[in-house]
Parts: structure tokens; sequence; C-alpha cells
């Protein structure tokens, strides 16, 4: 049942499991203000743990309003929880949110996956994909994630394949979320960066580590500039460079859609695919050697 409760009597401890949006919350500051606060906060029992509903609260905060609608969940703290992200598929809560209270009821109320899966009606997989996020990630990562410093998309799409695939320790993501967050960059930016940061040259990564962001995004964004003095072999091959680039990102961050699915796709792709393994090869040889020539000028 929904009951009228002053805003000084709620708990605020779980205020930092919630990822901030400064954008969503000045669009519900409008809605309060024009409309009040039409859906309960939720929270556990009567000693008012607040799970759910910190914007509305910060938003009543700004406006003056003492007293809120308040639904409990349940009397107990991990069940409360548990309920709370039974009901998240019809609410807003983030897979790395999600991910966060799944960590909480593992290491602070001690349940098992397998139990957690069970009260949640989900598979262990389920459970264990989102757990495994929150052993990926540093606590400075976790907090610009959930202070809205840093967008989760490019954590879970853009940092995770470097963490996978070029291996990059957690000291290495920290300096490059330490050099990039806070400043309102788009996830396109933040890709054209962090490709740079973990497979570029050496230069870059210091420039972005000195915090010169706008020079980096300018010398990525627009190599040609650069090139003026080239010849025009020169310049094809730069352009062929990008290219290659370009479809080696897209091919990464595409290649496991779950939209690509239907057999003259995959027929045709098995082709191509394999066309192209059997010149990777030499490719990568090529490249190195490359790399290496162009290195020393």
């Amino acid at each position: 049942m929904v009951e009228q409760v002053e805003t000084s009597s709620l708990d605020k401890r779980y205020e930092g499991y919630k990822i901030r949006s400064t954008v969503a919350e000045k669009n519900m500051l409008l809605s309060i203000s024009a409309h009040g606060i039409r859906e309960p906060l939720q929270g556990v029992g009567t000693s008012r743990i607040l799970l759910d509903g910190f914007k509305r609260l910060r938003c009543a905060t700004k406006l003056n309003i003492g007293i809120v609608p308040y639904l409990s969940l349940a009397d107990d703290e991990a069940v409360g929880i548990i309920e709370l992200i039974r009901i998240s598929n019809a609410r807003s809560l983030s897979i790395l949110e999600q991910a966060r209270l799944i960590d909480e009821l593992m290491n602070v109320h001690q349940m098992s996956n397998a139990e957690i899966a069970e009260l949640l009606e989900r598979s262990k997989a389920w459970v264990s994909v989102r757990s495994g996020l929150i052993s990926q990630m540093s606590q400075t990562l976790m907090d610009k994630i959930f202070n809205g410093q840093f967008p989760a998309y490019s954590f879970m799409y853009t940092l995770r394949q470097f963490m996978r695939i070029n291996n990059a320790k957690k000291a290495e993501i920290d300096a490059f979320v330490n050099a990039v967050a806070g400043r309102h960059l788009s996830t396109r930016d933040i890709d054209l960066l962090a490709n740079a940061y973990f497979k570029g040259s050496e230069e870059l990564r210091k420039q972005i580590d000195n915090g010169n962001i706008s020079w980096s995004l300018n010398r990525l964004k627009h190599p040609r500039q650069l090139s003026n003095d080239c010849t025009e072999p020169e310049r094809q091959m730069l352009t062929a460079l990008e290219i290659i680039g370009k479809y080696m990102r897209r091919f990464i961050l595409k290649c496991n859609d779950s939209q690509l699915k239907s057999s003259p796709f995959y027929a045709q792709a098995n082709l191509l695919s394999g066309g192209i393994l059997r010149q990777l090869a030499p490719f990568t040889e090529a490249i190195r050697q490359f790399y290496d020539r162009t290195g020393q000028a």
C-alpha cells in the first residue's frame, strides 16, 4: 500500500547503485514541478531503505517537497532487492544497475548464483553475466559510470572489447576513463579515442593521457589535413588505412549482432569471411612491416 512519508525519513544508502543522468533529471524536475510525483518511491519496509526513486527524491528536495509517496516492496532488504530486479522488465533498471544489485546480494547477503536465479525465475547464466560485469570493473570505472561521468554504453560495447581482445589491464582502462570522463563526449568520440589509445600510436596515447582531447579528436577525425604535402599515391594509402581501420572496428562491434541470422546471410558471410581469413596472415605481416617502417621515419 502506498503511503505518504517525509523525505528525511528515507535511507539513501543505495543511491550510488543507480546511474545518474543530468538530462533525465532535468526533464523529471520539469515534470514534477508541473504535475507532482506520480509514481511512488520504492524501498524496504518500515526502515524505508530506498531502492528506487532517487531522481524523484532529488527533484523533490530541489522543489522543497517534504512529503512523497512511498511503496514498500518487502520487509526484508534482500527480498526487496530481488523484487525490484523482478519488476525491472517493466521499469527502468539498466543491466549494470541489475549487476550491481546482484553483486550486493552475493557479497553482502551471501546469496548464491543458483538461489538468486531461482528467486528471479531467471537462468543461472543470466545471473552470471551480470555478476561477471561487476568483476570486470574497477572502483574508478564504476564510480565514473554511476556518477554519470562516463557512459555505460562505452564500457559495454567499447572498453570491454579491449579487455577481451587486447588484454587491456584495469589500470590502463582507468587511465583512459580518467582522461575522457566528465567531458560530455559522445559515444562515437569515446570509441575513436579508445581505438587510438589502445591500438594507435604512442604519441596519441600520450596526448590523451595529458588531457589534449580536442587535439586528439581533431587528429583522428581530420587526418587528411595533415597530408597536404603528400603525393597522390601517399594520400591513397592513407585513405586505404582509414577505411581498413573503420571497417575493422565496425566488424568487431557488429559481428555478434543477434539480428544476423538468416540462412542466405550465413552462406554469403561464410564465403566472404573465408576469403578474408586466407589473406589474414600475409596482411598481418605486411601491416606489421609497414608500421615498423613508418615508425622509423
